[in-house]
């Protein structure tokens, strides 16, 4: 490995020797450092430094595998590596510091490409806009084409995750690379587009009071960086005696054959410097009000890849959003033209666009308030960065002005909304209760939750409260039969419905929430930069409560948006910031664990940005099932059934009523009874006949008739005919007419008397059985 630099430049010193201190950082951490006299190593321009003489120089020096051993290799094959090369001038007769240049070190793969991912992302973004636009001007009333666009692709998701992504370049981090280069190509989505025309006219209206960078821990172009690159020892440049010092012919043994190998390699690259094609600008000067090469940090950092100083971000941005404004009035306004050229000539004769023809004024007013609605955080953080950055009192006048602009016109819009329904009787004001209750999260963790006593009965009996706190508010008038009634009054929905027409019927109310949100979100990223925990933390207990609150509330109409904007983006925030607090230059954390942390970030955001695309997408799909809603036709035909159950989920949202429950399961179909009884053994009781001497006198008597065919001791040795069959009490002859197994009846009678109770709701019976154990005798 070796290390080139070229320098070029001219003094005003008119006779002065100098020292020179090279040194090469990797990831944070000094790999390789050389101080020499150019004298020595054969820099004529610089020994010694002259007004008269340009300076120029060339040189070439390797760098031993032992120097770069602490890098582990992936370090060297990740995209964005990590590197500086710091070069230092200093006065022989001050010992001081006089010129100071630092380069970055590339390995020549880079997660910024904004020239190829940015018009990708910008192409969804515009799939959104068109969708999200011909949901709204297509429909046969102003009702029915709310309906739609609330369930269509929102243009407002799309930059707040852009959005997102990019200013977490604001906080005051000490940021690895390879974010603020991945973060370079969402910066377009914030009005960051870089244009040396514009820069420079906004550097003119600034003038030389720019602000201080330093503030936000960049390190700036034009002043004194002594710390830069963790600093610099002086007493280990000139209080040391010339034998230590480099290429010195004192030196003796393994160090001077370096020493010497060393020179004579800046030596043979000297003329290469008279050369006008021996050398090639990998890079170009920054431009004032940008931090030093390699240095990321804070939002200057971030703007650094950008090539935008950060005094004008502010103004950067402005522009910017006034050309976007003016490019939405005129593509309004073709597409009115255009309209009208294909009804004349007969190209078009839907009706269904006769509302759009008819108002396409109001629509270009909706629209460019939806932008002042999308564009509020970005400006709330842009403006409050510029008074804490500082600068021009024009810029900060013009700051003061935007900031004023923008509140009042977003809380004035969502205030007159409120204030339309209370005096149409669609908005009550009521008395409330503030209660802590117990709900379990995931149905068996101890949670306990504030909520409102209005909102209890959203899901009666899994909610337990144990206090409470008088309280008042807004509340949506219902009819009886439970439905709300705010998006059903046309007016309000041509009035308000840029703001309130994608949220539930119950919570058209939310922007004044979503704007209050943004708002502390703006305070921590813009007006907190020069404390950078208070920033990072007190925006992370904000991003947790938000997202607490706002999962409770799922305010959107659509399912989509709930899912992308809560849940996606809420996460992404939560993790992000947490993330991003190790960044802190006071936790002294190691970059190459910064970079790991790094690209742990970007896989986050990455995922999130690819959920975006397919929501797009499928949001489109969606978009052109809601525009041909009223064709018989539709293709693809086998969409159909998705088509059906998807316009059946509009018209059932629109009524914002929770889901049906789902029917019960088919009952199981009956079984068979199979036999379960079974005997196992017998055991005789003794019973009443056991007893009776009567019975047991002839039971014996029987057996003894039995037996006297049948005596042992009759039998005799003699041999005789075998019988046909064994003998056997079986097979003697009855001595009576009963059948076999029958036991004679006794001649007294046994009277048993039994008495059952069957109940079967409400009838019952009571019967009574007698039963004689011996039938009556008959005379002969």
């Amino acid at each position: 490995m070796t290390v080139l630099f070229h320098l070029t430049g001219n003094t005003a010193l008119v006779n002065e020797s100098v020292m020179m201190y090279l040194g090469i950082y990797a990831y944070g951490e000094p790999r390789f450092n050389l101080t020499f006299n150019p004298c020595n190593a054969n820099i004529d321009s610089l020994c010694p430094m002259n007004a008269s003489t340009e300076i120029e120089a060339l040189a070439v020096i390797p760098v031993s595998e032992s120097d770069i051993s602490l890098v582990p290799d992936i370090a060297l094959s990740i995209p964005d590596f990590e590197g500086m090369a710091i070069l230092r001038i200093f006065s022989n007769s001050t010992e001081s510091q006089i010129a100071c240049y630092s380069a970055v070190l590339t390995n020549g793969a880079t997660f910024s490409h904004p020239y190829a991912v940015a018009p990708v992302l910008g192409g969804f973004a515009a799939i959104a806009a068109i969708f999200s636009f011909l949901t709204t001007m297509h429909g046969d009333s102003v009702s029915e084409s709310r309906k739609h666009y609330a369930h269509g692709v929102s243009i407002f998701m799309v930059f707040a995750i852009y959005q997102h992504i990019f200013f977490t370049g604001m906080l005051s981090m000490n940021w690895p690379s390879v974010l603020v280069a991945f973060w370079s190509n969402y910066a377009w989505s914030s009005g960051m587009i870089y244009s040396t025309r514009m820069q420079n006219a906004i550097n003119g209206f600034l003038g030389s009071n720019q602000g201080n960078i330093s503030m936000v821990g960049a390190a700036e172009t034009g002043v004194d960086s002594n710390n830069l690159g963790g600093g610099y020892s002086i007493a280990q440049i000139y209080k040391r005696t010339m034998s230590n010092l480099p290429f010195s012919s004192s030196r003796s043994g393994v160090e001077s054959l370096t020493a010497r190998a060393m020179e004579t390699s800046l030596m043979k690259r000297d003329g290469i410097a008279n050369k006008s094609t021996g050398y090639t600008w990998y890079g170009n000067p920054v431009r004032p009000g940008l931090p030093l090469p390699g240095n990321y940090s804070g939002f200057s950092g971030t703007l650094a890849q950008e090539d935008i100083p950060a005094s004008d971000a502010f103004m950067t941005g402005l522009i910017w959003f006034l050309v976007l404004i003016a490019g939405i009035v005129l593509a309004i306004t073709l597409i009115k033209v255009t309209l009208e050229f294909l009804f004349k000539t007969q190209v078009i004769k839907t009706p269904r666009v006769a509302y759009f023809r008819q108002h396409w004024a109001k629509f270009i007013g909706a629209a460019i308030f939806r932008t002042l609605y999308i564009a509020f955080f970005m400006f709330m953080a842009l403006t409050l960065f510029q008074f804490d950055f500082g600068g021009s009192a024009g810029v900060l006048g013009i700051a003061a002005v935007v900031f004023a602009l923008f509140v009042v016109v977003m809380f004035g819009a969502i205030g007159f909304a409120m204030y339309y329904q209370w005096r149409a009787g669609r908005l009550v004001l009521g008395h409330d209760k503030v209660c802590f209750a117990y709900e379990p999260v995931f149905g068996f963790v101890p949670c306990v939750t504030v909520l409102l006593e209005s909102s209890l009965g959203e899901k009666p009996g899994r909610r337990k409260t144990f206090g409470y706190i008088p309280w008042f508010g807004f509340r949506s008038a219902q009819r009886k039969d439970g439905e709300y009634l705010a998006h059903e009054n046309e007016r309000f929905t041509v009035r308000f419905g840029w703001l309130v027409s994608r949220y539930r019927d119950s919570r058209w109310w939310f922007p004044s929430v979503w704007l209050v949100y943004d708002l502390v979100r703006a305070c921590f990223y813009g007006g907190a930069a020069n404390h950078p925990l208070v920033q990072v933390f007190g925006l992370l207990a904000v991003e947790c409560i938000a997202f607490i609150l706002i999962v409770k509330i799922k305010p959107f109409e659509a399912t989509r948006l709930n899912l992308i904007l809560i849940y996606f983006l809420g996460f992404s925030k939560i993790l992000t910031v947490a993330l991003s607090s190790a960044f802190e230059v006071r936790f002294d954390q190691d970059r190459i664990i910064c970079t790991v942390i790094g690209v742990v970030i970007i896989v986050i955001q990455g995922i999130l940005t690819i959920v975006l695309m397919i929501a797009i997408l499928v949001g489109a799909v969606s978009s052109y099932m809601s525009l041909t809603r009223n064709h018989e036709g539709f293709h693809p035909r086998r969409w159909n059934g998705i088509r059906r159950k998807y316009l059946k989920h509009i018209d059932f949202a629109a009524t914002d009523r929770p889901a049906p429950p789902p029917p019960p399961p088919p009952p199981a179909p009956l079984i068979p009874a199979e036999p379960y009884f079974k005997v196992g053994s017998v055991v005789r009781q003794l019973k009443i006949e056991d007893e009776d001497e009567q019975y047991l006198a002839h039971r014996d008597e029987s057996l003894s008739s039995s037996n006297r065919g049948y005596n042992h001791e009759d039998q005799t040795d003699t041999p005789t005919k075998a019988p046909s069959r064994p003998h056997s009490i079986l097979s003697q002859t009855s001595t009576s007419n009963l059948p076999f197994g029958a036991r004679p009846h006794l001649r007294h009678t046994i009277r048993l008397r039994f008495s059952v109770m069957i109940y079967d709701r409400d009838v019952h019976f009571h019967l009574r059985v007698y039963i004689a154990d011996r039938a009556p005798e008959t005379n002969n």
